[in-house]
């Protein structure tokens, strides 16, 4: 089944190039370390995937880019060229001459309506050169204007155009120091809004990406780019071809709708994180070696302390005593309850990994059974140069402190009556905002009270 891509905005566009970037490469590498016929049934998957043979016999990403300015887009789609392995559609984009100014309202209550016929038939001729179309995948910032604004819009429009697909959202949480000033009331109308219309929502925080980008890539001067490479080899290990129910049955045909289906067990919970290791300097490759029960300690012990990266994992948190069955008052006070986690293994030796320490009833919340909150899927075929690789993605409490944190920041502003002018001048008015409180707030309580 195909995925179609929607990149919303400056940076979902410049993720997005990113991501197909990584796909390409991955797929058409002899890196592969698996038997020939893995490899071969491993890249038609991909193809099918997220590209369509284009008549120039270079494959073309199955992807919508909108912008309110044009300056991004041109680039993006020059670049994709160049690389001579994959391109753009030349006719699958959407880009005005005016920006959304970093204001959600002017993204979400102007350009949206007014465009929305022209995007929604992007999409649609997208979607009618999938043979079998599994899903949507969309990419967009939660700070800016265009894409949180108009990425809201355009998810509401999708799910209303297309009620039976699988819609899952892409969101880059801001820089804790921040990058625009209105970027947390930005945040907060974002997440409301996606949480009534999405499937999911797939989070990356900047400040977490930008950090494995100094520590474990050891990149000194860290640009934009360095941290959308390390963002897109993550996306990547989740979403490139995997085996869902052991070996022998072939590739999965539905990714997205996989991936609901193991971690969205019920409406009130949609918050995925990603978590992937190892992450070493590609020049460092050749001189490291990675054993599965290690990499899978690493990944488990960054499950329950809440680890953003390998480094600096505290090991002092460990699981409530199994059996023992504690109110979750009483949990310790750094341990992450989940509610389902999906671990993804890639390369060598994978059938002979271990997973049972994911199983254990003391990591998920009561109301599960262990059985139906945990998933694996596992390839032979190694993932980006990477002989062993493992990805975890996450349905617990991993998001749980910066959303509360945001939702504080915002009312803060709010209560105060600061910038709202800015808002209600598109038509955002005081109610609407209070109205998106609630639904965070119900959503934090939900995942506090694991």
């Amino acid at each position: 089944m195909s995925i179609v891509t929607v990149q919303l905005g400056q940076c979902g566009n410049q993720i997005g190039h990113e991501v197909f970037s990584a796909l390409c490469s991955d797929s058409c590498g002899s890196h592969g370390l698996c038997s020939k016929k893995e490899n071969e049934s491993y890249q038609d998957c991909c193809k099918e995937r997220f590209f369509s043979q284009e008549q120039a016999g270079v494959p073309a990403a199955r992807a919508v880019l909108v912008d309110m300015e044009p300056k991004v887009i041109s680039h993006t789609l020059s670049m994709a060229a160049s690389s001579g392995l994959w391109s753009y559609n030349s006719h699958s984009h959407f880009c005005q001459k005016q920006g959304s100014g970093n204001n959600w309202a002017n993204g979400y209550c102007v350009h949206g309506p007014r465009h929305k016929e022209a995007i929604l038939n992007l999409v649609q001729r997208e979607a009618e050169k999938c043979d079998r179309l599994g899903g949507f995948f969309t990419i967009m910032s939660m700070a800016g204007g265009t894409g949180s604004g108009l990425g809201a819009f355009v998810t509401q429009c999708l799910r209303d155009a297309f009620p039976s697909s699988f819609l899952l959202n892409h969101v880059i949480w801001p820089y804790g120091t921040g990058e625009v000033i209105v970027q947390n009331y930005n945040s907060v109308l974002t997440l409301s809004h996606l949480y009534h219309s999405s499937d999911a929502l797939l989070v990356h925080e900047n400040d977490v990406i930008h950090k494995i980008c100094a520590q474990l890539m050891n990149i000194k001067q860290i640009s934009f780019r360095d941290v959308n490479q390390v963002i897109a080899h993550q996306l990547g290990s989740v979403f490139q071809p995997t085996h869902t129910a052991g070996e022998g049955s072939g590739y999965s045909r539905n990714p997205l709708g996989d991936l609901m289906e193991a971690l969205v067990p019920h409406p009130e919970f949609r918050l995925l994180s990603l978590r992937n290791i190892p992450q070493v300097p590609e020049s460092s490759l050749p001189y490291s070696s990675f054993s599965w029960p290690g990499l899978l300690k690493h990944l488990r012990q960054m499950l329950i302390a809440k680890a953003q990266m390998e480094e600096g994992i505290d090991w002092q948190v460990r699981a409530p005593h199994p059996g023992s069955s504690i109110p979750s008052t009483n949990k310790p006070l750094h341990f992450n309850t989940s509610i389902a986690n999906l671990v993804i293994l890639r390369g060598k030796d994978v059938n002979g990994a271990d997973l049972g320490s994911f199983q254990d009833p003391s990591l998920y919340t009561s109301w599960l059974n262990p059985q139906d909150a945990f998933t694996a899927w596992k390839t032979p075929r190694a993932f980006n140069k990477y002989e062993k690789s493992a990805s975890l993605v996450s349905n617990s409490q991993f998001l749980l402190k910066p959303l509360d944190s945001i939702v504080g920041k915002a009312w803060n502003m709010f209560a105060s009556k600061a910038y709202l002018h800015q808002y209600t001048k598109f038509g955002i008015q005081e109610e609407d905002f209070l109205d998106c409180f609630t639904t965070l707030e119900q959503v934090i309580s939900s995942y506090t009270n694991l």
